[in-house]
């Protein structure tokens, strides 16, 4: 049976996120699914999913400071396995966030995290709310999932990407915003799945059966 985990490091609510997976686990045979900050927890998963709440430099220290909790993540994603960030855990592909201060992330997708800076003025941030994705690239774990199809955002900063092909997915906000990330076996997503309903859930599912 495989096994997928949801990394854990105080750094968001995991408790919509684990019955999300677990749910879609269960109806796809997606093996089994497991919330936990233990390194060997890690590096004997199948597949790695890293959420995250909060600010990028936050986030980022959160997680140096469990002791070897990166270092088991960075070797799952180096023997090749699936790998899935979330929110925050998706901006920490980066190679910098500029949240508040210059922070390095894992450097895994070429690019940076900046401030949303949308054309229109009368438009708030932080982006928040439901809003329709532009599939750019197929992807696997997009089986099903089309443009105009819906997911949940909350967030002030987003993922630009240096290299046009590892951008996934787009919305519109008065100018394009990052949705989904990937590259080889990694992918990540600004929205949250496990509030994205149908779409998020056909995500999730994907995932949990993606055999790159």
């Amino acid at each position: 049976m495989t096994l997928t985990v949801l990394v854990d490091y105080d750094s968001g609510n995991l408790h919509s996120a684990e019955k999300a997976f677990q749910r879609m686990a269960l109806e796809g045979d997606g093996g089994q699914v497991l919330v936990s900050s233990r390194p060997e927890d890690v590096a004997r998963a199948d597949r790695i999913v890293l959420p995250g709440d909060g600010a990028f430099p936050a986030c980022r220290r959160a997680l140096g400071a469990y002791g070897g909790l990166f270092e088991a993540i960075s070797e799952g994603v180096a023997q090749g396995k699936p790998f899935f960030g979330i929110c925050v855990g998706m901006q920490m592909l980066a190679t910098w966030g500029r949240e508040y201060e210059d922070t390095a992330g894992f450097g895994w997708i070429g690019g940076e995290v900046a401030r949303i800076t949308p054309a229109d003025p009368a438009l708030k941030v932080p982006h928040m709310g439901w809003n329709d994705l532009v599939i750019d690239h197929p992807h696997p774990v997009l089986d099903g999932i089309s443009t105009g199809d819906h997911a949940y955002f909350v967030h002030s900063y987003q993922f630009r990407v240096t290299d046009p092909a590892h951008l996934l997915a787009h919305v519109d906000y008065a100018g394009p915003i990052t949705a989904i990330v990937g590259r080889d076996t990694i992918i990540g997503t600004q929205f949250h799945p496990e509030k994205s309903q149908a779409t998020g859930l056909r995500l999730i599912s994907n995932f949990l059966r993606w055999k790159p």
